[in-house]
């Protein structure tokens, strides 16, 4: 694991020497290191604390529980539009990092301070998001494709809804819908893989893109 950990560092495109600062830092907090999602991840006692990641335009601490610090400095950044736990630290060089190393800490021992207090995120449940008005139409038009979607399970539900409603047209949000009515029908998860390769079943690894390879 550590030469897996390693290679991604030092293979890394962006911010080598600032994520190798980042992971000095982390494992001075006496954090676990480990190689998940194949990225560097810190744990403590089996929990997920932090994803050290490199971003085009900058580095960054990805707090699994990011929702829940009270980011007293108001520096943490939700780590996209409908993210509900995740919070992120960006850094852009060095010298930022070993300047604000204090608040790092404090930002890193808290959220450790969240695990052993055994502290959940309260998680929007998937009846409360919106179902957009084209998903609608296509439950009217069949009740089959309807009876589908609602079997899926709940996190599944939920990426397919933040995927569609995230269109800003309505012929875009159609498209999407359309595309995605086999896959549904199917029960498969806007994730799922679907060419039964995958070696994260049931989660899509990639593997798809060799078979496309191999079969031209």
């Amino acid at each position: 694991m550590r030469h897996q950990i390693d290679e991604y560092y030092n293979q890394a495109p962006f911010w080598q020497k600032e994520m190798q600062v980042l992971r000095s830092l982390a494992l001075g907090c006496s954090l676990s290191e480990e190689f998940k999602w194949k990225q560097a991840c810190y744990t403590f006692q089996n929990k997920n604390i932090f994803i050290i990641s490199a971003f085009k335009n900058y580095c960054a601490l990805n707090f699994f529980k990011g929702a829940l610090l009270s980011d007293t400095e108001n520096i943490l950044i939700k780590a996209g539009e409908n993210s509900q736990a995740g919070r992120q630290l960006r850094f852009t060089s060095v010298k930022e990092i070993v300047e604000n190393e204090a608040i790092i800490k404090a930002y890193i021992f808290e959220a450790i301070e969240i695990e052993k207090a055994g502290l959940e995120i309260n998680y929007k449940k998937t009846a409360e998001f919106d179902v957009p008005e084209e998903l609608q139409e296509f439950f009217s038009k069949d009740k089959k494709f309807e009876k589908a979607f609602k079997s899926l399970t709940p996190g599944r539900q939920r990426g397919y809804l933040l995927f569609f409603a995230a269109a800003k047209q309505s012929k875009t949000k159609n498209e999407r819908i359309e595309k995605y009515v086999g896959r549904i029908m199917n029960g498969k998860g806007i994730h799922d893989c679907v060419c039964g390769l995958s070696k994260k079943m049931p989660n899509c690894d990639g593997s798809h893109k060799q078979l496309k390879e191999n079969q031209k």
